[in-house]
């Protein structure tokens, strides 16, 4: 019973933590006090603690003796790889899956770009970057290559373990992604080869990569859409 209880103080902990991380709530480099986290969920540290060495292990966060643990910025050698490999297995796997979208996957796919649309509005990076995985899911999981699949599902559990959003970092990025997303949905509704659709898709996913290498110099692209406000 005891241990049942500590699991779940633990648990707690742990997602609360790691929503604040994947939020952008908790920045890079922001400093954990475990005294305080404690305090606010109401535990001991012991959950806390154990919440945070699971975190590190995930790679959100880094521990360091006399300094504690610090929210860890994303791997900028480990995104790129991730991201390179995976508009090349992505883009093949939206084609191959191509035949097989029918009327319901692209009513499903339109009304997820909606959804991400309005989001702009009041930007959520997190939500943002939900729905924008279910937009591509749809158009990649009728697949009929189970390996090429195994590969997609490998670099998002990636990106995931990085941090849950990069549009946290390239919010600019996030309109021009939905008109992108128009354009792909259009360009298979018209028929167009397989070849031109896993064209498409990879430049798609290139653009975000090269968006976030090279941070625009522009503010006004930081202002196409609304930062959400911060509770803190």
């Amino acid at each position: 019973m005891n241990i049942s209880v500590s699991s779940s103080k633990s648990e707690l902990a742990y997602d609360s933590i790691r929503q604040r991380i994947l939020s952008g709530d908790y920045t890079p480099g922001h400093r954990l006090v475990l005294s305080r986290l404690a305090e606010e969920l109401d535990i001991s540290v012991v959950p806390v603690r154990e919440a945070i060495r699971r975190l590190e292990a995930e790679g959100l966060l880094t521990f360091e003796h006399n300094v504690g643990a610090t929210v860890a910025g994303i791997d900028r050698n480990e995104y790129l790889y991730t991201m390179q490999t995976l508009s090349i297995v992505e883009s093949a796997a939206t084609a191959l899956a191509v035949p097989a979208l029918g009327r319901e996957e692209l009513t499903e796919a339109h009304r997820l770009n909606a959804e991400m649309r309005k989001c702009l509005e009041r930007f959520d990076p997190v939500r943002f970057t939900e729905l924008n995985h279910g937009f591509h899911e749809v158009l990649y999981r009728n697949c009929p290559n189970p390996h090429l699949l195994d590969l997609v599902h490998r670099g998002w559990n990636r990106l995931s373990a990085l941090r849950s959003s990069t549009f946290n970092y390239i919010p600019g990025r996030a309109a021009q992604s939905v008109e992108e997303h128009q354009a792909l949905l259009e360009l298979i509704e018209s028929g167009a080869s397989a070849d031109d659709v896993e064209r498409a898709a990879r430049a798609h996913r290139s653009a975000t990569l090269n968006a976030y290498l090279t941070p625009a110099e522009d503010p006004a692209q930081l202002a196409q859409v609304a930062p959400k406000e911060s509770n803190q």
